[in-house]
């Protein structure tokens, strides 16, 4: 898949912008505070109905207007998707194919987009809320199952924590009710885990062969995940179910005491080892960014695995963070396969001539002009 063209209409500091893109490489170039990581946040916004920087939606509307419009043509193998998604004072509105969408998990899933920027080369040094989004992110993109799954456990995972805080001072609390709410926790929470171990066993695949592939097979990489209840790998969803539902029982008086749910998906971690060495406490800067490196490209395999279609690959402004041996590991790996766009305050900091025939644009103030690359 590739993003065709993109029009932006009061988004951040972009008035009126209409863009037509290369499906192979797109670059970029602008000094900081000039609008290039607002642009690629638009196209993460077009795909996710989100953005990767904010939580505050009003945040993305141009500070003098009272909407904001992203409107893209998606081009799949075997045809075109029209996206839209308008954001105004009265909430957010999400097209396909020109049709609104009641549901936005109806939307999310068309447009599937990576994103490496430079915190993300923290991910695997970052804290366990890092990773987790990393999942719930990544894995939502490729399975709208889950991610119902998921905003059931938290809506209800929401309802148990307050009422473990009103129990805490109540010895009369209504016992039957948490029962209720406990088993709605775990069946939720059961489909949550067997999805994510589903997922980390498939990236983990990946991983291992771009890992051993950058470190020239010096580095055998394995992704396990951590989690706080007695579930594995190898569980159906209804034995994961049944030893949540024991988890929660075991732990309710201790959970009463401290008002909050201790146990489950939203507690839960990866963690990354390196030649059966905990790459997160005893890995160098170097294995620690060649790992995270890993999960990026891994990720893209595994999502043209799982959908038959490359995603997007967005690189804001993070591949001066790579020394020459990963970024030529990276720049190899997507050519003539991922559509991606590069943000760079410079060409210098990228090898240019790995790129073949890349469309550059110059971000300035808000304004793009666009101009062919005849170099390469």
């Amino acid at each position: 898949m590739y993003l065709e063209n993109i029009e932006l209409q009061n988004f951040r500091n972009y008035d009126t912008t209409e863009l037509s893109f290369s499906p192979s490489i797109n670059v970029l170039i602008g000094e900081n505070a000039q609008g290039k990581t607002n642009l690629i946040e638009s196209i993460y916004f077009l795909a996710m109905s989100r953005s990767h920087r904010t939580s505050r939606d009003r945040e993305l509307i141009r500070w003098d207007s009272d909407f904001s419009k992203v409107k893209g043509l998606l081009k799949k193998k075997s045809h075109s998707v029209p996206l839209e998604i308008i954001l105004s004072k009265r909430g957010k509105m999400a097209k396909l194919n020109h049709l609104e969408q009641k549901k936005l998990s109806d939307y999310i899933g068309q447009l599937n987009v990576i994103l490496f920027a430079p915190e993300d080369l923290s991910l695997v040094k970052g804290s366990p809320s890092v990773r987790r989004k990393f999942i719930d992110m990544e894995l939502g993109q490729m399975n709208k199952i889950y991610l119902h799954h998921l905003a059931q456990y938290q809506r209800i995972l929401k309802q148990r924590n307050q009422f473990l805080k009103q129990a805490r001072y109540d010895s009369n609390y209504d016992k039957v009710y948490l029962e209720v709410l406990t088993e709605q926790l775990a069946a939720e929470g059961a489909e949550v885990l067997y999805a994510r171990f589903r997922f980390v066993k498939r990236l983990n695949n990946w991983a291992q062969a771009v890992q051993a592939d950058i470190s020239n097979d010096k580095e055998e990489l394995h992704i396990r995940y951590k989690t706080t209840s007695n579930a594995t790998a190898e569980m159906s969803v209804e034995t994961i179910f049944a030893g949540l539902k024991e988890d929660y029982q075991t732990a309710e008086t201790q959970e009463i005491d401290q008002g909050t749910t201790t146990i489950g998906p939203h507690r839960d971690d990866l963690v990354f080892y390196v030649n059966e060495r905990n790459v997160q406490t005893y890995g160098s800067q170097g294995q620690q960014r060649t790992t995270a490196l890993s999960l990026k490209l891994a990720e893209i395999e595994l999502m043209h695995e799982i959908t038959g279609e490359y995603p997007i690959l967005l690189l804001d402004d993070v591949l001066s963070e790579l020394d020459d041996s990963r970024q030529t590991h990276l720049l190899n790996s997507i050519q003539n396969k991922v559509q991606t766009f590069i943000t760079t305050t410079s060409l210098d900091g990228v090898q240019m001539e790995l790129l073949d025939h890349p469309l550059i644009f110059y971000v300035d103030q808000g304004k793009i002009r666009e101009e062919e690359n005849t170099e390469g």
